[in-house]
């Protein structure tokens, strides 16, 4: 039997995130139904591992944004079709 490969999903979203801002509590890893968010395993100035968006798969939204407790620590940027 042959496994056929799903296209890639079309990115409906961005997320941009100030790794030097960021506290890497995680509330945005865990929010994101799509996991597409994780933390990294480098740290920032401060001594947290910082959330990191995989490039890919973003629908655009905004549930990290929600969940992220630091003030513009994250942005979410819904693209156009």
């Amino acid at each position: 039997m042959m496994t056929v490969e799903a296209p890639p999903k079309v990115d409906k979203g961005r997320v941009a995130i100030n790794r030097e801002i960021c506290k890497g509590c995680g509330l945005c890893v865990e929010a994101c139904a799509l996991h597409v968010l994780a933390l990294s395993h480098e740290i920032n100035r401060f001594g947290y591992h910082p959330a990191v968006y995989q490039g890919h798969g973003c629908n655009g939204c905004a549930l990290c944004f929600y969940a992220c407790p630091e003030p513009a620590a994250l942005e979410v940027y819904k693209l156009e079709a």
